[in-house]
């Protein structure tokens, strides 16, 4: 039933980052490891190994901002998943809060998610161990203390409010 689960074959209320003009560093850091790479590689100077390491560093660990059409965070009839994370069943979500936080000149805003219990018992399918290669990659998610999921919402292809909205709709439908 749920085995076959997994994070490319979720179904239901899906969203993924959106293909936006504000993702271009992550294009120019690449291009940037390419030229101190290939100023080091043509000059023979290892001092421009530095600065490439630290671009490609970057682009590394922002790659997931380019990946737009893969789901990154969804609802189905099981409960909420999020990509790197898991599928949290309904029952296990005590509430899902909409929480704007200014930082600087803009506002962010942020999905929480209040678990009841463990984390353990929370979890329909696990999603947290990850492949090697994206071990170091930018997730979508952190979790506090307190049992709180905590998601940015700022760089995805739908409103904030609007997948706020979609998720309590469905948690209250599915919960019931």
């Amino acid at each position: 039933m749920i085995a076959s689960l997994d994070e490319g074959n979720v179904g239901g209320y899906s969203v993924a980052y959106g293909r936006e003009d504000i993702y271009f560093p992550v294009y120019v850091t690449a291009a940037l490891a390419g030229v101190f790479l290939t100023a080091s590689w043509i000059t023979g100077a290892i001092y421009w190994l530095a600065p490439a390491a630290a671009a490609a560093g970057f682009t590394y660990y922002n790659i997931p901002l380019l990946e737009a059409g893969r789901p990154t965070i969804g609802a189905n009839q099981y409960g909420i998943f999020i990509q790197a994370f898991g599928l949290i069943r309904w029952r296990a979500i005590a509430r899902i809060d909409l929480v704007e936080i200014a930082e600087r000149a803009m506002t962010v805003h942020e999905l929480q998610i209040a678990l009841d219990g463990p984390l353990g018992s929370a979890l329909v399918a696990d999603w947290r161990k990850r492949p090697a290669y994206r071990l170091l990659m930018r997730l979508p998610w952190r979790m506090d203390h307190r049992g709180v999921v905590r998601v940015n919402l700022e760089p995805f292809d739908r409103a904030p409010d609007e997948i706020h909205r979609t998720f309590l709709r469905m948690w209250r439908y599915y919960r019931s």
